[in-house]
C-alpha cells in the first residue's frame, strides 16, 4: 500500500498547502471513523472545487496543489487533489478511469478520472469527486458505488486498474493546453483491446 500513500509530482501531498488543507479537513470532519473522514474530504473536493468544463474556468490544472490553489480542475485533476488529501490523512488512495462516450451515444470516446480508496472491510472502493449537476449524482455510500456516470454506450468501459499515478495520456492532455476549452476539444482516450 506504500505507493497509494506516497507523494509524487502530481499528487503532491507534501506541498504545504495540501498538508494544511488535509489537517484542516481532518480536524473539521469530527470523524469518529474512517468512513466519515473520507466522506468529508470527498464532499470538499466534489462540492468546493469547480469542474473546469462545467464552469468554463481556467487555468488548466494538473498538480493537486494547483487544483487547490485555483479551486478548479477537470475530473482528472480533481482526482489528483482527492488522492493527495486522503493520502495525507493516511488513507490509501488510487486513481481509476472510465472510458466514456463524449456525446453519450458512441464515438468519440474519452477517459473520465475518478478515485479508489482502500477500505479494509470492502477492498478497493471507487468514488467520483467530479462534481454533481443535473443528471450527475456521485456519492460515498460503501459498499455500493455511486459514480457520476454509468457505462451505457458500446465501447464504454470501467477500466479495472487502480493506479498510484496518473496515466501519461492524462498528464499530457492537462499539460499541453492552456485553456479549459482546448482540453475539452482534446480529451484523452485509450485504445481498448479485445
Amino acid at each position: 500500500m506504500k505507493q497509494f500513500l506516497s507523494a509524487s509530482e502530481y499528487i503532491d501531498l507534501d506541498h504545504p498547502t495540501i498538508r494544511q488543507k488535509a489537517q484542516e479537513l481532518g480536524a473539521s470532519a469530527g470523524a469518529t471513523n474512517t468512513h466519515e473522514l473520507i466522506r468529508h474530504i470527498f464532499h470538499f473536493v466534489r462540492d468546493q472545487i469547480k469542474h473546469s468544463s462545467d464552469y468554463k474556468l481556467n487555468p488548466v490544472t494538473c498538480k493537486a496543489s494547483d487544483v487547490l490553489l485555483h479551486g478548479t480542475g477537470y475530473c482528472y485533476a480533481k482526482s489528483h487533489l482527492l488522492a493527495a488529501l486522503l493520502r495525507a490523512n493516511g488513507i490509501p488512495t488510487g486513481l481509476c478511469y472510465q472510458r466514456l462516450s463524449v456525446t453519450g451515444d458512441g464515438a468519440p470516446y474519452c477517459l473520465h478520472g475518478l478515485n479508489a480508496v482502500y477500505l479494509p472491510e470492502h477492498g478497493w472502493y471507487r468514488i467520483d469527486a467530479r462534481g454533481n449537476k443535473p443528471g450527475v449524482a456521485a456519492e460515498f455510500h460503501p459498499p455500493q458505488e455511486a459514480l457520476a456516470f454509468p457505462i451505457l454506450a458500446p465501447h464504454e468501459r470501467d477500466l479495472p486498474e487502480v493506479w498510484s499515478e496518473p496515466l501519461p495520456v492524462v498528464v499530457t492532455a492537462l499539460r499541453s493546453y492552456d485553456t479549459y476549452d482546448q482540453v475539452l476539444a482534446n480529451l484523452p482516450d485509450v485504445e481498448l483491446f479485445a
